[in-house]
């Protein structure tokens, strides 16, 4: 809702109190869904009250506000925000929480309101908004001209990345991080749609905010330092606007408490493996084509035991390093965990009763721990300290426990002044162990010796007096009092108040009861004064600890995806890759680690070799029948490296692996008609964006470029390709890329012939009594059917159908045209009389079969001048006139 139509509604509304009060905050957050709290219920209005009713499936009411004039409302029970909150979050909507600041008791005015958090999809604490293997990430861009500043945030973690470069790299660590929320100047928000797609929630801020001198300063200040030179971020400025940006945004939404924020990292281009957007797509790394039914890359892999490891790993398989020595050092931890199973068993159930330490620290420092995830915290370093002395044995695994800080004092801290059963918010039970208070021992003492008290003050009474039916009681209104039925009204002494009359009995207090009371209820509000201040100083010493947990958090998270990799190789059979500084790629019997797992009971996996070499074995034209299984080789020998990349073993015999700088793949097409590219346009851009960026170490996958235009264009495009792919441009240095390429070109195998580094292979097939058998066996040379027909009927076409085409297929191949001589490296594959598209037809075209049929069918004597006109129509349509 804009300031402008607030400005009209409020000019149409008559303005009670209440609606004078909601006005006025919600023109400070014009674009959030106000939950403004009225009583036990957080209310909704105008425009809000649409959206909320849709989203959230609540009933929209109206509310009258005087003059004869209504608003439309709708709310939800205050206990239940936390059900009701996500799911406008979710549906991408800003939601400021508006509360009650003051005991509606205790004014006999309107009651003070405020809104006490802003929750936007990339800024949240709240479990039920996050996920756990994810990382919530709020991201802020900055540009100048073609290149870019761009810095990540997951405030539920602390996790601060910074990075600055062209566009491309951008668009790439955007497909990356996946944030929620993308914060940019005012005005960038249509253009950074159009460059980088709909991808997140934008939201926008005022020109100052990325200033680069404020928001270094901001930054300075932050991390108490003077100057950002630590960080190795001073040569980034536009990261450092994009950074500092988002410390601004956080405090305009009312997010203080930001101790967890004590550090930022430079991510750094040439460190890790390139993959864009369309490889993370084609990979199914994070999403599966099949939707949430299908099986992802790190739904298969995934086997750590806690969410920080889960987020790590995320984390790895985005951005796969280009270290050897660093990829060496993680399969070397990997080594010693396969190497005893017992061990890493043992790990894996204490990281798993860590929890998730990340985010409780968090919360610590934004004071929004409650004391159950602080008594979580202390079973966590309980943990920490068992892990650092198992692991602390093994030569190799001694520097990991060498990193863990125990922190001795805050676990004593934490495990002798809480209860081990800890209520879940100060208040609601008790939460301080007894003997750190003396104070607050002797009013539990009182409250919980109350009982026996009022039985004392009661018997003594009934001694006193001779009532022998007398009870003490309870109530809201004039708190303890003695009820005394009427027949013993006699017997009350001249010292007892009455309070209540009823129809057979009388209420009365005394003094010494008033003055109980006044103990109890004393010592209630004592006892939560104190156990807050206790807990507070509980949490404090969690703070002074922050940067050693975020250490420890971070080992913890590392350690849980090496041992998860153990877990992997033993159960699945992956081996130890070799990683070297050559420009091959050698798999023995190499496996799709996906697919492999879904292979019915009793159906094994056929395992293949793979050789690509950029001075031998460069490019590999692929062909063979459709669902003989060529896509799934291409996308295997991709997961293949980049598993060896991120440190983990692979599913094969053998493989070695020269570094790999950069993935692409170009498998499969789809329509982007949201931004209005047909599958033709997707697939050219991403073949240009491939084109444009190799080098001598990229790993390039095709399948099927060209399918989506003409036979003759296809063609043509996947030959020029194939050549620029050998040959370089002419003009700079040929970078020799290794290549997967998919093709049911057929015609592409004489290119082997042409080309010294090009080889064809084939994925075999076996034909028998007219059925054909998928062997899925790579095998040198080329073939020249695709078996489409077969799959036809596989997918359960009409027989007509396939017969028909039997027909169709059997007359093309019977008339097919004789194909020219090619001439030397020219990339036409064939050169026709005539230059026109590919036709596969001669005068006995198929097209005028057909119409020759129907002319012969029609009866001439019995066709009405209408019926004719139609059929000169259908004929016209026919023929494309």
């Amino acid at each position: 809702m804009s300031i402008f139509v607030l400005m009209n509604y409020k000019k149409q509304i008559a303005e009670t109190p209440l609606m004078k009060q909601y006005l006025e905050i919600k023109a400070t957050y014009p674009d959030a869904i106000l939950l403004f709290r009225v009583g036990d219920f957080y209310e909704t209005f105008g425009d809000d009250a649409l959206i909320a009713s849709k989203v959230l499936g609540i009933v929209l009411t109206r509310k009258a506000t005087g003059s004869g004039t209504y608003t439309e409302l709708a709310g939800v029970p205050h206990h239940a925000i936390d059900t009701y909150l996500p799911k406008l979050i979710r549906a991408g909507y800003k939601v400021a929480v508006c509360d009650q600041l003051e005991d509606p008791k205790l004014t006999k005015k309107i009651v003070k309101r405020g809104v006490t958090e802003l929750v936007t999809p990339g800024v949240a604490y709240n479990d039920t908004l996050l996920q756990q293997k994810e990382n919530n990430f709020l991201a802020a861009a900055v540009f100048n001209k073609d290149k870019g500043g761009i810095a990540f945030l997951d405030i539920s973690t602390g996790t601060f990345k910074i990075a600055q470069g062209s566009l491309d790299y951008i668009e790439i660590l955007l497909s990356s991080f996946s944030p929620k929320e993308v914060l940019v100047q005012k005005g960038y928000q249509d253009g950074f749609r159009k460059r980088f797609g709909n991808i997140a929630y934008i939201s926008t801020m005022d020109e100052w905010a990325f200033v680069y001198e404020s928001t270094y300063e901001k930054l300075r200040t932050q991390f108490h330092l003077e100057s950002l030179k630590g960080f190795g971020i001073e040569h980034l400025p536009l990261g450092i606007s994009a950074a500092g940006s988002i410390l601004f945004y956080l405090e305009l939404t009312q997010h203080s408490g930001l101790g967890h924020l004590c550090s930022i990292s430079r991510i750094d281009e040439d460190n890790f493996v390139w993959m864009d957007r369309f490889t993370f797509r084609n990979l199914e790394i994070f999403n599966s084509f099949g939707g949430p039914e299908g099986t992802s890359l790190i739904s298969v892999i995934d086997k750590c035991s806690s969410p920080m490891g889960g987020r790590k790993l995320r984390e790895w398989l985005s951005m796969p390093l280009k270290n050897i020595e660093e990829i060496e050092k993680r399969y070397d931890v990997v080594s010693c965990f396969v190497s005893d199973i017992q061990k890493t068993e043992r790990i894996q159930s204490s990281i798993g009763d860590i929890g998730d330490l990340e985010r409780i620290i968090s919360k610590a420092a934004a004071g929004k721990i409650v004391p159950r995830e602080v008594l979580q915290l202390g079973r966590g370093l309980k943990c920490i300290s068992s892990i650092k002395e198992e692991i602390s044995k093994t030569e190799t695994l001694k520097p990991i426990a060498d990193e863990l800080n125990i922190c001795s004092e805050l676990y004593k801290i934490i495990s002798t002044q809480l209860l081990p059963e800890a209520a879940s918010q100060i208040g609601k039970g008790d939460v301080i162990a007894s003997g750190v208070s003396k104070e607050l021992d002797e009013l539990r003492n009182t409250l919980h010796h109350g009982k026996e008290t009022l039985l004392q003050i009661q018997q003594h009474e009934k001694e006193r007096t001779g009532i022998s039916s007398l009870k003490i009681s309870f109530n809201s209104v004039f708190g303890y009092y003695l009820e005394v039925r009427n027949t013993h009204s006699d017997k009350v002494p001249p010292e007892w108040v009455r309070k209540q009359t009823l129809v057979n009995a009388e209420r009365y207090i005394t003094p010494e009861l008033k003055q109980y009371e006044e103990k109890i209820f004393g010592a209630e509000e004592k006892i939560l004064i104190l156990e807050s201040s206790l807990f507070l100083n509980i949490v404090s010493k969690i703070q002074e600890n922050i940067s050693a947990l975020q250490k420890n958090a971070s080992i913890i998270a590392r350690l849980d995806c090496l041992v998860g990799f153990a877990e992997l190789a033993v159960s699945n059979k992956y081996c130890r890759p070799h990683m070297n500084n050559g420009l091959d790629i050698s798999i023995i019997k190499g496996r799709h680690p996906v697919i492999e797992t879904m292979m019915p009971t009793g159906e094994q996996f056929i395992e293949n070799d793979l050789y690509l070499s950029n001075n031998s074995q460069q490019i590999i034209i692929l062909t063979g029948p459709n669902m003989a299984g060529k896509s799934a080789f291409l996308r295997q020998t991709a997961l293949i490296v980049l598993l060896a990349q991120i440190g983990c073993f692979v599913p094969a015999e053998k493989a070695e692996i020269g570094l790999i700088d950069k993935i692409f793949t170009r498998v499969g097409a789809s329509d982007n008609i949201s931004r209005g590219e047909s599958t033709f346009m997707v697939e050219m851009l991403e073949t240009s964006t491939i084109l444009h960026n190799l080098s001598e170490r990229s790993l390039v996958l095709l399948d099927e470029i060209g399918r989506g235009t003409s036979t003759f264009d296809g063609m043509s495009i996947a030959w020029a390709i194939v050549e620029y792919l050998h040959e370089g441009n002419g003009t700079t240095i040929n970078c020799k890329a290794k290549t997967l390429f998919a093709t049911h070109y057929h015609e592409l195998n004489d290119l082997e012939n042409i080309f010294e580094r090009v080889h064809n292979f084939h994925i075999s097939t076996k034909e028998m009594d007219g059925k054909i058998i998928f062997l899925r066996k790579l095998c040198p040379g080329g073939v020249s059917h695709s078996f489409g027909i077969h799959v036809a009927r596989l997918a359960g076409m009409p027989d007509t159908v396939v017969k028909k085409a039997e027909e169709k297929l059997r007359f093309l191949e019977e008339n097919e045209p004789e194909k020219n001589k090619k001439i030397e490296n020219n990339t036409k594959i064939l050169k026709k009389s005539k230059p026109v598209q590919l036709s596969l037809y001669q005068l006995e075209d198929p097209l005028l079969e057909d119409i020759r049929d129907e002319l012969k069918n029609i009866d001439i004597n019995t066709l009405s001048p209408l019926d004719a006109f139609d059929t000169i129509r259908a004929l016209k349509k026919k023929i494309g006139l």
